[in-house]
């Protein structure tokens, strides 16, 4: 009886009692997963518009390959299209799909639904989204099992708490009870990859598992699955725009773009000799796989010529319930001098978005000054303080959500324009042209609206309309940690352009250290609302005196890139990937 025969046995029993199995290894299957010549179109209207161009690859059992493209690469219909999730409009028109060694090509949704969890599953991008807000934590894991034959109860809620203290959950039966709002991000993926794990699949495929999460908690998440992978002899196909991530923790890296392969091959070979020169741009491009541009070191400030000065900011918030309030902000205290970038970094949590809010106005601190080109903040009120947001513009993390969908990019730029100034219309077109001009937006974009524009060009939109009124101090808010790797090299880029040109002054908050180390020169640390490192981002760098500080430096992506296949072989014997499961 071949493998896949015994697979399809079990799988599509008719199971009335919880499933007694024995333990199954791939033994004298080559491969888990094997793509080959695989085109994928979508249908619009009359017409089938192809966006992958025939992909082929193999994963290997107890093997880590990752599947590296920007947005639009075709990585993650790839991906779906291996777990039979491909949307509506979606289907394969050329090329194969075998699991096992077994053609699932054009598998129907019952088939899929037998493999899905037992021989491969799913860990999602955002675990917000892909929790259920209204059903408990165990009863979400707990259907994984349930879908497969498992009826007790008992056997049931127990094997569930298990799986989730095997993931790292603290107080696992608590968890049990909870809803998704009262964990956290990294507690949500958690869950996520629990589920993944919970009948050990012969394949995980992680769609970008950790893009929204913070560089720590990302660098316990994947060594999670890497612990899993290596216990279990699990294979994993890991789908990333984050080429560091990739270094880091597989052993072979297919690059897309545009739907083609343009790089294949072993990763430690692709990250010393890439062949193509997609492959090359994206490590150029990687903040953490190239060495950081020579920054012009900034003169000592002599003359106390600061653009942002904040002393001793404390923000407390009243909580229901509790008699102590909480301290977002506790003492936090940094200067910047006028012309150059100053970094603010941290966790989820640390105080970061509390900190620039209160910087621009958004929060009246409960103690402490702000002082920005010269004007106290804390004192303004009014109109003198909606006038005063003139010197200081936000840039927000997300252009989709800040940007009106229902304006056109001129109309988006202009606005401030209007609100604060009187000028007349020939004055206002030819400011914002030439601001649009400025952060590199062809002409003909002007009339277009945010859903028809790219990651890149939302994000120069938002930057223009916070440089149209001609500010003193830019505060980036994530600026471009929602933008593929190449575009967001890009915008760095053109924020040092732009600082050049116009004397600008940043603040630049972010949770990732590689792009501090590319665009600052001044870095404050916060860990739960205090200051725990400052100084010269060299400095900190290469002397961080925080354990919090060298914890941030250890988690960046693309640092373990040398010693990962040494350190986390392919198992040589792979471990049964079903191991009995009492019911």
């Amino acid at each position: 009886m071949s493998a896949w025969q015994f697979w399809r046995q079990r799988l599509l029993r008719t199971a009335g009692q919880p499933p007694v199995l024995p333990a199954v290894t791939v033994s004298g299957v080559d491969a888990v997963l094997e793509i080959d010549n695989l085109q994928i179109a979508y249908r619009e209207g009359d017409q089938l518009r192809q966006v992958v161009h025939g992909v082929s690859l193999t994963v290997r059992p107890g093997e880590v390959v990752a599947l590296v493209g920007e947005s639009g690469s075709g990585k993650s219909t790839t991906s779906q299209a291996a777990i039979g999730l491909l949307p509506s409009n979606g289907q394969v028109v050329g090329g194969s799909i075998r699991l096992l060694g077994q053609d699932v090509t054009y598998a129907g949704q019952a088939q899929w639904r037998s493999l899905r969890g037992r021989v491969l599953s799913l860990v999602p991008q955002d675990p917000g989204a892909s929790l259920n807000p209204v059903r408990t934590i165990g009863a979400q894991v707990a259907e994984v099992l349930q879908l497969h034959g498992w009826r007790d109860a008992t056997a049931i809620e127990k094997q569930v708490v298990d799986l989730l203290r095997k993931v790292g959950m603290t107080r696992p039966e608590l968890r049990y009870r909870q809803y998704p709002h009262e964990l956290s991000g990294g507690m949500k993926q958690r869950v996520l990859i629990a589920m993944a794990v919970a009948l050990k699949p012969a394949l995980i495929i992680a769609d970008e598992p950790t893009s929204a999460l913070d560089v720590t908690v990302q660098r316990r998440i994947l060594d999670l699955i890497d612990t899993l992978r290596r216990e279990t002899g699990t294979a994993v196909l890991l789908v990333t725009h984050d080429l560091g991530v990739a270094a880091d923790r597989s052993h072979r890296i297919v690059v897309l773009r545009h739907g083609r392969i343009q790089e294949a091959g072993e990763t430690l070979k692709v990250l010393r000799q890439p062949q193509s020169s997609y492959a090359r741009q994206l490590l150029a491009d990687a903040p953490a796989l190239s060495a950081p541009p020579a920054r012009a070191a900034l003169p000592e400030n002599t003359t106390d010529d600061w653009a942002v000065q904040v002393q001793g900011l404390r923000q407390q918030f009243v909580v229901p319930g509790h008699v102590e309030p909480f301290k977002a902000v506790d003492g936090v205290s940094f200067q910047v001098q006028r012309g150059s970038t100053h970094a603010i970094v941290g966790e989820s949590g640390s105080g970061k978005t509390t900190t620039i809010r209160a910087l621009v106005g958004l929060l009246r601190p409960t103690q402490g000054q702000i002082h920005i080109a010269g004007v106290d903040v804390t004192a303004l009120r009014g109109e003198a303080l909606r006038q005063f947001r003139r010197k200081v513009q936000l840039v927000y993390q997300n252009p989709f959500a800040s940007l009106d969908p229902r304006q056109s990019v001129f109309d988006i730029v202009e606005e401030p324009l209007r609100n604060f100034d009187r000028l007349p219309v020939a004055v206002r077109r030819q400011r914002v042209q030439e601001t649009l001009a400025r952060v590199a937006l062809a002409s003909e974009l002007q009339t277009r609206k945010p859903h028809a524009l790219s990651g890149g060009q939302r994000q120069r939109v938002a930057i223009a309309r916070a440089l149209v009124l001609q500010p003193e101090v830019l505060v980036l808010d994530e600026a471009v940690s929602a933008l593929d790797v190449t575009v967001q090299a890009q915008i760095l880029k053109l924020l040092e352009t732009l600082q050049q040109q116009l004397q600008l002054t940043y603040v630049f908050v972010t949770h990732d250290l590689s792009v501090v180390r590319q665009i600052a020169h001044t870095v404050s640390v916060l860990q739960h609302g205090k200051v725990v490192e400052q100084g010269s981002v060299e400095q900190v760098f290469l002397h961080p005196r925080s354990h919090y500080t060298r914890e941030l430096i250890a988690a960046i992506p693309g640092t373990r890139s040398t010693d990962f296949v040494q350190s986390h072989p392919i198992p040589e014997e792979t471990p049964g990937l079903l191991q009995p499961l009492a019911g």
